[in-house]
């Protein structure tokens, strides 16, 4: 799972500058993993004790959302929609409104991707992103063709990753005992093309009880995420997030800092997708 680069950075619990330095650049091989498509409901709650240990001088004093992510079996590819709403309180007691809508198609064999995002504030559109790309097989070179915000070509450096490759390279890491990794990635929801991810794998957890059958009897990776511009470079994450991955790839138990406050995120509703190819 990938929130959208929108609504201020999105970062998690523990500082990471530096990782982009430090951490090993080889991802494993991604094509082991099944992922499951399905639905999921999460709900967004404002954390008030993170929010004044992370931050100072904030002008937000509470915060409420959901998000919807989905992924679909498109017998070729993967389907994904991931929707972000959200009402943020000031010290003023003005309430804004801000959603970001973010769908994608990848091949799975993780060389074509087709990208179109759209985010809000109240009615006003303040961001758009559509266009597609595609890479050479074998971790080479590929390129990305916007169509929106403006008609641009941007090239994609060797070993760049699209959404749902760069998922299941983080599980294939884990299942091997990997701690970090570096991978380049290209999500479409930038205009500057590729960033680079930093990845910290803390554990590699057997089965545990859950709510949902299709995930009890699974192992799961707890995972903690960092972005980076790529130009100009920089040790400064624009965003992180921090999560629990189950083996199929549904994800659980974030908690999220957006610049001027936190979020956690709890699954709230669960439900499989039939499989249809």
């Amino acid at each position: 799972m990938r929130l959208p680069a929108a609504l201020s950075a999105l970062v998690l619990i523990a500082p990471v500058t530096g990782w982009a330095a430090s951490a090993p650049t080889q991802a494993p091989d991604p094509v082991v993993t099944q992922l499951l498509a399905h639905h999921a409901l999460y709900t967004l709650t404002f954390n008030a004790k993170a929010t004044s240990q992370q931050q100072s001088g904030s002008d937000i004093t509470g915060a409420r959302g959901t998000m919807g992510y989905e992924v679909l079996d498109a017998c070729d590819g993967w389907a994904v929609r991931q929707k972000l709403q959200m009402t943020v309180t000031n010290s003023e007691g003005t309430d804004v409104k801000m959603t970001s809508d973010y769908t994608t198609w990848e091949s799975k064999d993780g060389l074509k991707f087709r990208f179109h995002m759209t985010q809000m504030t109240d009615s006003n559109v303040t961001s758009q992103t559509d266009g597609d790309a595609s890479l050479t097989a074998g971790g080479g070179t590929g390129q990305a063709h916007y169509t929106r915000p403006r008609d641009q070509t941007k090239l994609l450096p060797a070993g760049t990753y699209f959404p749902t490759a760069h998922t299941v390279a983080i599980l294939a890491a884990a299942r091997s005992g990997k701690k970090f990794l570096a991978i380049p990635l290209f999500d479409g929801t930038d205009e500057n093309g590729t960033e680079d991810s930093s990845i910290a794998i803390v554990d590699w957890k057997q089965p545990f009880p859950t709510s949902y059958p299709a995930l009890t009897s699974l192992p799961s990776a707890r995972v903690r995420l960092a972005f980076f511009d790529r130009k100009p470079a920089t040790t400064t994450p624009t965003y992180q997030v921090g999560l629990r991955y189950w083996e199929n790839g549904v994800a659980d138990d974030m908690q999220m800092d957006f610049g001027d406050f936190v979020m956690d995120a709890k699954m709230t509703e669960f439900t499989a997708q039939p499989k249809k190819c």
